[in-house]
């Protein structure tokens, strides 16, 4: 064990002040590269100590990364009871929101220092996997409680919904706000906010999704194999994380050698590279086809948006989640970023044309885009619950979560 410095027991303010500092550098670190990808000797160099140092604090680099989780999740349940405190649901989600933002003001000022993203909870090992993950429950299950109790098992079942989607925006946030200037971040809030309590359907749009033939679409535009090995990459790798999705895993999915990965791909740095084109050229299909197919610009927009859900909760060809960015070089990184944000242009294009021929309400159509961007990406992991219902109906559940607003009730039914 590594000798206490002198004067920092455990209870004191220097001791606290150091392990905090190592926390903060430890999120980073995990922000950028994932819990796997992170090392002691980073995180030191980070906060201008040696290696030996860290290791007094935690002792494994696992216990580091699972504090680091923790004071997220703690963190998460914190903001959630100041915003429990609100009367109504509507004041809890606009002051949970409020208080994210603030929290992104602060990052944005040098104030605070990011909190560690969970994309990689999943990937880590028992039994620190089941503790993380108990935490997770508990941060969800007071997410849904900001709608109240539920009056019956559909709306347990809807609420379900609403806080997936909620957090979801909420984790997708800093993603896309760097492109406001800070004096923005109100507005951003505002309209963001209008979009959750609202959605961006106009009253008497109805809810008659057309589901589109992708399948199709995807066998004309890939070879069969390659579809097949990223299919199963893509799906491991949103289970358990990029490095938690090993080449030997990958291939005994598929029941093949691992030689034929490198069939594939040259290095498996490509691996996440290669699954995210899959997934935003089957999410570009969808608009494409919703267009080809014609109608007003809100049924096309809520077609695409089905047939895109009723891809992720089948499994069979699920889009590969925003938790993987960590693991791409940043260049390669930054290109993923802007595909996903011509995608959400797109949307937005349909949006501000529906909100011309009076199919879709007046919103701010970039936000409402990248709303749209963290539903569709979260579905994922929503497939259980979605396994509970007839899948019409939790299509029509988790999209109504953004396009009728997290207080439309309308789609129960």
């Amino acid at each position: 064990m590594t000798a206490m410095p002198v004067g920092e027991g455990l209870n004191t303010e220097r001791y606290r002040q150091k392990r905090d500092a190592i926390l903060a550098a430890a999120a980073q670190a995990i922000n950028e590269q994932s819990a796997k990808g992170m090392t002691f000797a980073d995180v030191a160099r980070r906060v201008g100590l040696n290696t030996t140092s860290v290791t007094y604090y935690f002792r494994r680099k696992e216990e580091l990364a699972a504090a680091a989780f923790e004071n997220t999740l703690e963190r998460l349940l914190e903001m959630l009871a100041t915003a429990a405190e609100e009367p109504t649901p509507q004041a809890r989600v606009a002051r949970y929101v409020s208080i994210n933002m603030a929290r992104l003001a602060r990052i944005e000022r040098g104030e605070e220092t990011p909190f560690a993203v969970l994309s990689d909870l999943r990937a880590m090992e028992e039994p620190i996997r089941g503790r993380l993950m108990a935490g997770w429950q508990k941060v969800f299950r007071a997410t849904r409680s900001l709608w109240g109790a539920p009056a019956s098992r559909a709306h347990t079942d809807l609420y379900g919904a609403r806080a997936h989607v909620l957090l979801e925006n909420t984790f997708w946030l800093p993603v896309w706000l760097g492109r406001y200037e800070p004096d923005q971040y109100d507005r951003v809030e505002a309209r963001l906010l209008d979009v959750l309590t609202h959605g961006v359907a106009a009253r008497g749009s109805a809810w008659r999704p057309t589901l589109l033939d992708l399948e199709q679409h995807r066998a004309s535009a890939s070879e069969p194999g390659r579809e097949a090995f990223l299919l199963a990459a893509t799906r491991l790798i949103n289970q358990l994380g990029y490095r938690g999705a090993s080449v030997q895993r990958i291939a005994s999915e598929l029941n093949v050698t691992k030689g034929s990965f490198y069939h594939h791909l040259d290095a498996k740095d490509d691996l996440v590279a290669a699954c995210y084109r899959r997934s935003f050229d089957t999410i570009t299909g969808a608009q494409q086809l919703a267009d080809a197919a014609g109608g007003s610009h809100w049924h096309r927009l809520s077609s695409a948006i089905a047939t895109l859900l009723d891809i992720q909760f089948a499994e069979r060809g699920p889009l590969l989640r925003t938790s993987a960015l960590s693991s791409l070089a940043g260049d390669e990184r930054a290109a993923m970023v802007e595909r996903s944000n011509r995608i959400a242009r797109r949307y937005a294009g349909t949006i501000m044309d529906g909100v011309a021929e009076g199919s879709m309400r007046p919103v701010d159509a970039l936000i409402a885009a990248q709303a749209l961007m963290a539903l569709q990406n979260a579905a994922f992991d929503m497939r259980k619950w979605a396994s509970t219902m007839e899948r019409p109906h939790a299509i029509a559940l988790y999209a109504s979560t953004i396009l009728y607003g997290l207080f439309d009730d309308r789609l129960l039914d």
